[in-house]
């Protein structure tokens, strides 16, 4: 399934996190893999200072193995369904692992490319 995931960076957490993204650490140890580097390249910054980003998670409990990673350094305001349930082919059981190559939320990373500057940029 694909998420929508509205953050804030915790206070006196953004330097930490810029280097773990830029030396690769982000999320090491989970089997996510390379998807929080993924996300954070195409995370917006917001007016209101939160971040968003769009991301794949296979866990029954969405963003179950990623939460530990990301709590670390972000405070998790909302976690939403990017799309719906029941047209996500991994769910509904048409494709195992369909999420990954998916271009269900091709039109919301579109808008939220829209909504303000790519995080890194501001981070």
């Amino acid at each position: 399934m694909r998420y929508l995931v509205t953050a804030r960076v915790k206070p006196n957490r953004a330097k930490a996190l810029a280097s773990a993204i830029e030396n690769g650490t982000l999320g090491a140890g989970s089997i996510a893999g390379g998807e929080y580097q993924r996300n954070m390249e195409c995370a917006r910054r917001l007016r209101d200072g939160s971040v968003k980003w769009i991301e794949v998670c296979y866990c029954a409990t969405p963003l179950l193995e990623e939460r530990p990673y990301w709590e670390e350094y972000f405070d998790l305001i909302r976690v939403q369904d990017a799309h719906a349930r029941a047209r996500c082919k991994d769910l509904n059981g048409d494709e195992s692992w369909a999420c990954s190559q998916c271009d269900c939320t091709e039109k919301l990373e579109f808008r939220l490319s829209q909504w303000g500057p790519l995080f890194l940029d501001t981070l």
